[in-house]
């Protein structure tokens, strides 16, 4: 007993830098006190609490995350906290503000009641059946029931609002796992993001039956990557005899063991990491959920799940691996060639609009993950700022495909999107400038972020790759321009879908991404010195 309270005795909290992790703490403590809301408040005050509670953390997150980062005894490196296993430096900085600029732009998407009556997420009242009353009907299409509810049905059923205290936690967990020191912290933080996300796929209010597939495949494809991710965690602690970042390091240029522990550690925990970045081929069922998700959570998925997931990569390349480069820059090489060229070959053949989106994403993970094997400052900064361009682009893409709607919601099929042009020009034309921005032409911030990705790779001496990269460039820009090209070009049918007229939320949104999208196409400089400010610490 002595010596048990002697070994208390001799036990220290953790040391915690409150204000370097203050934005972390706030969105993490939000989503407790979101759940106390939706658990205690009556149903008719709980969206209007959820959406001032929300926006109010994310404000909040912002202020302190620009106050640390302005405060004159901020180390200019960054800090370690929590015992080492969190840092905040330069780089984290920069992906949390891109996380909680993206979480702002996505959780308007989610909170809108205009554009679907009653929001895009199905009631409590509609789970046994059609709209759970009279004057509701179910369409059947293809494999998915189709529930049309009525406005005074939306209404007296309003929207599932556990949805916010889902999506923050998702948030906080992206925060988490883009910081972390070690693999097991790492670990955690990929299952608090992706929980919420598999239950957030299943919410839609219209096409039941596919958005519950859906929710379903992306758990089974998240339960594929936690089980690679957490098999290469424990042969790399056979390895290295530690989870820490710097310590498997340090182990792959200074030990006698055997390099089998370590070649198949890091391929799995890659593969895992690459699962979450739906990295070709690791891409499995991402199209099925993107299509069969609410198109506000596909929106929250396509861009905050992108940054976490590849500040993750950057963060365990740059950290644990960077002196073994030489042995995996080819692999990753391969994995990068084949990624570009499935999301853009693939992508031609897609008569889905959600479904072409997502193969885009995967020749765009293709694309970024040649930035992170440049290995150099430029690859840092250059990647960091693509996640930045790309996240406000997809937001703002998922905003307009939300719009153009027939009776049985989301006209997503391409065919209905012919003539578009005619029936509402100003949304075909902001719709052009978001697709031109994925094509990645100039005076757009895909432009810029191929631009810079594909400079830091010439850099690192990878030429043959860049010109693999701006060929398979070439030709996802051709399922970009078909779009373009159906909306201008074909005259619309008698019975197409309408364009809804978005609430402010949607329109905010939309605005806030289509800006982003052109500032940072014509003057990006302040966001790359922001990205290019400092390195990882471990």
């Amino acid at each position: 007993m002595t010596t048990f309270l002697s070994q208390v005795e001799r036990l220290q909290a953790p040391e915690i830098d409150y204000g370097a992790v203050a934005p972390l703490l706030i969105v993490l403590g939000a989503a407790c006190l979101s759940v106390l809301v939706e658990a205690f408040l009556p149903k008719a005050q709980r969206w209007a609490s959820q959406v001032v509670l929300l926006l109010l953390t994310l404000a909040a997150a912002g202020v302190s995350l620009v106050l640390y980062g302005l405060a004159e005894d901020t180390p200019e490196q960054g800090v370690t906290t929590f015992s080492g296993h969190v840092s905040v430096d330069q780089p984290v900085v920069f992906l949390w503000g891109t996380l909680l600029m993206l979480g702002l732009a996505s959780v308007l998407l989610i909170a809108d009641r205009s554009v679907e009556p009653g929001g895009a997420f199905v009631p409590e009242g509609s789970a046994g059946g059609p709209a759970g009353g009279p004057g509701g009907g179910v369409q059947v299409t293809g494999r998915a029931a189709v529930a049309v509810m009525t406005r005074e049905q939306a209404s007296r059923f309003g929207m599932q609002t556990e949805v916010f205290p889902l999506t923050l936690f998702a948030l906080g967990g992206m925060m988490v796992f883009v910081a972390a020191n070690d693999l097991l912290t790492m670990f955690i933080a990929l299952e608090v993001l992706s929980l919420p996300l598999y239950l957030m796929c299943g919410l839609a209010r219209r096409r039941r039956l596919l958005s519950q597939e859906a929710a379903v495949k992306y758990f089974l494809l998240g339960a594929f990557a936690s089980a690679f991710f957490l098999y290469g965690v424990a042969l790399l602690y056979g390895y290295a005899g530690s989870v820490k970042l710097a310590d498997i390091a340090s182990a792959t240029t200074a030990t006698d063991r055997s390099d089998t522990l370590l070649y198949a550690g890091f391929g799995l925990l890659v593969v895992g990491l690459l699962f979450k970045g739906s990295v070709g081929p690791f891409h499995a069922w991402t199209p099925d959920v993107y299509q069969g998700a609410p198109t506000p959570v596909t929106a929250f998925m396509a861009a905050c799940t992108k940054v976490a997931a590849f500040g993750g990569i950057l963060r365990v390349l740059y950290g644990a691996f960077e002196g073994s480069s030489w042995e995996w820059e080819g692999v990753l090489w391969g994995v990068a060639i084949i990624s570009m060229f499935v999301g853009a070959i693939i992508g031609l053949t897609q008569t889905d609009v959600k479904r072409m989106v997502a193969y885009s994403s995967v020749a765009h993970a293709g694309f970024l993950l040649v930035g992170v094997i440049a290995l150099n400052p430029e690859g840092l900064s250059g990647t960091m700022f693509y996640l930045l361009a790309y996240g406000f682009t997809t937001v703002a893409v998922f905003g307009v495909i939300s719009l153009v709607r027939n009776a049985d919601g989301e006209a997503t099929h391409l065919s209905q999107w012919a003539g578009l042009a005619k029936r509402s020009p100003v949304l075909a034309a902001v719709f052009t400038f978001l697709l031109l921005a994925l094509a990645g032409l100039p005076m757009t911030s895909g432009f810029v972020g191929k631009f810079v990705v594909f400079a830091a790779a010439v850099e690192a001496g990878m030429t043959p790759l860049v010109v693999i990269a701006l060929v398979a460039s070439a030709i996802a820009a051709f399922f970009y321009l078909r779009v373009i090209v159906l909306m201008y070009f074909s005259e619309p049918a008698a019975d197409g879908p309408a364009v809804s007229v978005p609430g402010a939320f949607t329109t905010m949104s939309i605005t806030l991404g289509t800006a982003v999208t052109l500032a940072l196409g014509v003057f990006p400089t302040p966001a790359l010195e922001w990205a290019g400010a400092g390195a990882f610490i471990f």
